[in-house]
């Protein structure tokens, strides 16, 4: 166990097959990441663009997303290659508000995200509405950096981590389901931790998020 790793009670916490360690890995600095260049982008040139089959798309630059309501949610991340962080505190807007503005119509089933890298995955709708799932701006009271996904980042914390994607520019509402990256290839689309639900496919093709 290297010293980045814990022990004792908190093994209670963590699903089938992971371990704990003390902080969420750096995409493309203690993480290879699927691209050598990650995006970089000015908070104030930063947008998120909501549409798809609802009443009211909308875009919001970054002081509209800093006018919505904020909330500080703690929860565990977890990794599908297998490490976890406990206690992470994320500061940000509940998805549930962009749902709200949204006004999805009822044929409105999934949640498409697509990412300033290219990125892509997808949730049902009623598995974006939890108090716990939000767009975070910061984690553990410092600015979300970007190699955690700055300046904005979903966080689905009962999901593993591909379904909290980063650098998040547009959510689409949509009527059929849409595999994202990692669910067109190796990776579970329902992505419960809890159940060790983690391969599409028992022979990984490709890396991992």
């Amino acid at each position: 166990m290297s010293s980045g790793e814990k022990r004792g009670d908190e093994a209670g916490r963590l699903p089938p097959g992971q371990r704990a360690i003390k902080s969420i890995l750096k995409w493309g600095v203690e993480h290879p990441g699927i691209t050598q260049n990650l995006p970089r982008i000015d908070k104030e040139a930063w947008t998120l663009r909501v549409e798809g089959d609802v009443e009211n798309p909308f875009t919001l630059d970054w002081r509209a997303f800093l006018s919505m309501p904020q909330v500080t949610s703690k929860s565990d991340f977890h990794c599908v290659e297998g490490w976890s962080v406990l206690d992470c505190v994320w500061e940000g807007v509940p998805f549930r508000e962009v749902v709200w503005r949204a006004r999805p119509k009822p044929s409105a089933r999934y949640v498409w995200f697509e990412c300033l890298d290219g990125y892509t995955t997808s949730l049902p709708i009623e598995d974006v509405l939890g108090d716990d799932v939000i767009l975070a701006h910061k984690l553990n009271g410092e600015d979300l950096p970007q190699p955690l996904g700055g300046p904005v980042r979903l966080v689905v914390p009962k999901k593993y981590g591909y379904k909290s994607p980063m650098w998040l520019s547009r959510v689409v509402f949509m009527k059929e389901k849409r595999l994202g990256y990692w669910e067109s290839g190796i990776y579970s689309d329902t992505a419960d931790p809890w159940k060790n639900d983690r391969y599409r496919s028992p022979s990984p093709k490709f890396g991992f998020r």
